[in-house]
């Protein structure tokens, strides 16, 4: 036991320093690095930390501020679009994998109520863990990161009303009043915030925005509110900050106050997965290897597996649900807490808790590899395994085909294509939008618009499209893997058009003209509005894109 507090701190903070270095030397995720200071200081191995309350309190900070800064990123648009799918989604995901989880509990040798707890409890992911790893990659934006948002929403609300259901369950109350008090408080909080939101925020904001300081300050001050006031009211931290970000999104201080909020969540954050690696410890570790083995394989292989069927049945590319599923190979937060209660109520088996400790670790470390290389592993398995992420052209396409090859192409039409498109259908009148969200087929289809539903990182839907033989082809999909099969195909099929793309910094744009792009747009330098600008001037000309290229490189 270190003599005081600030030792103590800082003693844990040189620690996840040192194994922070070692992990990025070796190209491994830093949260590994936390979770294993977290059991080197904690009580299982050295014993450094002893004011665990003290770390829990800062961990709950970084909590708030990572969901916050989510919501700062998520508009009321992109809510209702994705909305639809992450409910249906989410719900399907607890069922199916409860009830698989509940049966392979069984065949441990679990009694009927533990097993079911452990299966429902298993069948939510951790939203902290998620939420981190796709903000550094950068991915959250994506399609799959924004359904992959909304299913923890719905994890976390199912989580937080059998935490009510639990606690009116242990104090004889009445289940039904739980329910219809929960749902009468969350209209009415609702309501409040989007009141609040419009009347209140707007001059606020823009009054605070005048002193850089003040702005941070008050941008705190509604995150901790937000989150206050929803957890009062029994729904949690978490869904309060997330919807106190989401009342900024639209504000237009919203990229001022993350940039400011960074460097502070990544700290607190540090701190939380460090937390989760100090309670590495208790419980009877060989009564426990078997079901611990059995688990985390269900939890790190059936919940993907699982997740990518049900996503596939509701007509999603095979590329979105494998990503939507391994971003959900770990255990939740939640996990831990509803064990506890149903331990302390007497109807879960003890084991249950340390059991949980075993799985929650082992998953979160092997899923953070899961999600930092995602895209990978799939690229290996399409490439790999027949059958596996390909589909036929009957399958894979909802179109309105046109005679031969069309004369542009526009691959992704969320965000930055659908300001591209007017301009597109100025140009001509052979084109179509390629898009592998369902929703948005579904909206072009509703407007006749000519659309093919199809991942632009598939040769067979590239072939089907005929890209190859079109005057010029636009993606707006910001994603290098996409950006390389799609040069690497028309490049080996001797494209004679011009292929403009999109990257996420200056560093995959080189990528992508090294790879044969004619052009590259960087949305943080040009944006939706402006290159329709460039495209109504330079329209299918390949000279003008080339030469446009060489005035942007100089």
């Amino acid at each position: 036991m270190l003599p005081n507090l600030f030792t103590e701190v800082a003693v844990v903070l040189m620690t996840a320093g040192v194994f922070s270095m070692i992990a990025y030397r070796l190209r491994q995720p830093l949260i590994i690095a936390y979770i294993l200071t977290g059991i080197v200081v904690g009580p299982g191995l050295l014993g450094w930390v002893s004011s665990l309350e003290f770390f829990e309190m800062f961990s709950t900070f970084g909590i708030s501020l990572l969901l916050f800064m989510v919501g700062l990123n998520l508009d009321w648009r992109e809510i209702k679009e994705s909305g639809g799918v992450a409910l249906a989604s989410g719900f399907a995901q607890v069922i199916v994998t409860s009830l698989v989880g509940w049966g392979i509990g069984l065949l441990l040798g679990f009694t009927p109520v533990t097993a079911a707890f452990m299966a429902v409890t298993f069948s939510f992911s951790s939203t902290i863990v998620i939420i981190k790893l796709l903000s550094d990659k950068d991915d959250i934006d994506r399609l799959y990161g924004r359904i992959t948002v909304g299913i923890l929403v719905v994890q976390d609300l199912i989580a937080m009303m059998m935490l009510l259901l639990l606690s009116t369950y242990i104090h004889g109350g009445s289940w039904q009043v739980v329910l219809t008090s929960t749902l009468l408080k969350g209209i009415g909080a609702i309501i409040g915030l989007y009141l609040v939101s419009k009347y209140v925020i707007p001059s606020l904001f823009r009054y605070a925005a005048q002193s850089s300081e003040l702005l941070f300050l008050i941008a705190l001050v509604w995150c901790f509110a937000g989150a206050t006031a929803f957890n009062l009211m029994g729904f949690g931290l978490e869904i309060g900050a997330l919807l106190a970000g989401v009342t900024l999104a639209g504000t237009g201080f919203q990229h001022e106050i993350e940039g400011k909020i960074r460097m502070l969540r990544d700290f607190f954050i540090i701190v939380f997965f460090i937390v989760l690696g100090t309670n590495l410890q208790g419980g009877n570790m060989t009564e426990l290897i078997l079901p611990g083995i059995v688990m985390s394989l269900f939890v790190l292989i059936g919940n993907p597996l699982l997740t990518f069927l049900v996503m596939r049945l509701m007509g999603h590319h095979p590329r979105t649900g494998f990503l939507t599923g391994t971003t959900l190979a770990q255990i939740s937060e939640f996990s831990f807490i509803l064990l506890g209660i149903g331990v302390a109520a007497g109807i879960v088996d003890p084991i249950a808790i340390p059991l949980a400790t075993v799985v929650g670790l082992s998953t979160i470390a092997l899923s953070s590899y899961l999600i930092a290389f995602n895209d990978r592993i799939y690229e290996w398995l399409a490439a790999n395994i027949r059958g596996f992420g390909s589909e036929s052209a009957e399958s894979s396409a909802t179109e309105h085909a046109t005679e031969g090859a069309p004369d542009v192409v526009l691959i992704g039409y969320d965000r930055m294509g659908e300001r591209i498109l007017p301009m597109v259908e100025n140009l001509t009148k052979h084109f179509v939008v390629l898009d592998f969200n369902p929703i948005v087929v579904e909206e072009l289809e509703h407007h006749s618009v000519p659309v093919m539903y199809g991942d632009a990182g598939n040769d067979e839907v590239l072939k089907r499209l005929q890209t190859h033989k079109a005057k010029l082809v636009i993606s707006t999909v910001p994603d290098m893997a996409v950006n390389a099969d799609l040069l690497d195909y028309h490049r080996s099929h001797g494209a004679r058009g011009s292929i403009i793309v999109t990257a996420k910094n200056s560093a995959d744009a080189g990528r992508c003209y090294s790879l044969g792009a004619t052009f590259v747009i960087v949305p943080s330098v040009l944006g939706g509005e402006l290159f329709a600008k460039l495209l109504k001037s330079n329209k299918l000309l390949k000279t003008s894109w080339k030469k446009l290229a060489k005035e942007e490189a100089i």
